[in-house]
């Protein structure tokens, strides 16, 4: 086993596109004078384990805008149906055997929950990795776009799905919510576009269940980090506002 005082070289990448159903072009949506992907490029800068991270993308004013903020771009296919096979590609020009999906519309990544995913799966002999946070508001057990997920007693995933689960027939059970972060060794990244998509994950429009349904392991983490992605300008004016709290609290600490 891999011990996490001793950390193998990882490659964070992010995903980015400018075609998006409800906010088009949300990467470069202004926040606090920023894209959104470059807050998400800046904070995941500070992740400890992260050997070197770069933008993955098929689209040229998004590769503009982010070299001219100094991240490093690989452009990738437009054909990807998701972010995972986007990652893959840009994974697969490089040696690194550990690397970091790390979502482009969370512009208030915490580079410590990067790090948590990163030793979860070095302390672990699954392929891959994710984060969960415990559920204290009832209504996001309720929630289909809320997604939860199960475990067992190693911390690996059971299932994830949109419903309540477990279900609380006796009483005192306890709900984690998924957190959209994933970390991979690289082989299994690479082969992973390929593996057959099953009727879970076609009911439940949840990627991360064909790992599960093709019989591979996910070491899951608890984590405290509240994921908030930006699918909606309404979502940007919350973070804007947080955002905004966060830099008048150190205004009045400094």
């Amino acid at each position: 086993m891999v011990r996490s005082n001793v950390p193998q070289r990882v490659l964070g990448v992010i995903p980015a596109r400018l075609a998006s159903t409800r906010f088009p072009a949300k990467a470069l949506a202004p926040l606090h004078g920023k894209p959104i992907l470059q807050h998400v490029w800046e904070r995941s800068s500070q992740a400890r384990y992260l050997s070197h991270h770069l933008i993955a993308t098929d689209d040229e004013t998004i590769a503009s805008v982010a070299r001219r903020f100094g991240a490093t771009v690989r452009m990738t296919s437009p054909d990807h149906q998701s972010g995972t096979d986007r990652v893959a590609e840009a994974a697969s020009a490089f040696d690194y055997p550990v690397i970091v999906n790390i979502q482009g519309d969370e512009p208030l990544i915490d580079p410590a929950a990067i790090d948590s995913a990163v030793l979860a799966l070095l302390d672990d002999d699954a392929p891959m990795a994710t984060l969960a946070k415990r559920i204290e508001d009832f209504s996001e057990v309720t929630n289909p776009n809320v997604v939860k997920v199960v475990t067992d007693r190693a911390g690996r995933a059971i299932y994830f799905s949109r419903s309540p689960i477990p279900y609380d027939r006796g009483g005192g059970a306890h709900y984690f919510k998924h957190i959209g972060l994933y970390v991979y060794r690289r082989q299994f990244l690479l082969d992973y576009p390929a593996l057959p998509v099953g009727p879970l994950e076609q009911a439940e429009k949840l990627e991360q269940l064909r790992a599960l349904e093709n019989g591979f392991k996910i070491k899951v983490a608890e984590t405290e980090y509240e994921s908030l992605g930006v699918d909606t300008p309404e979502d940007l004016a919350r973070v804007e506002q947080i955002l905004g709290m966060k830099q008048a609290w150190r205004n009045i600490s400094s």
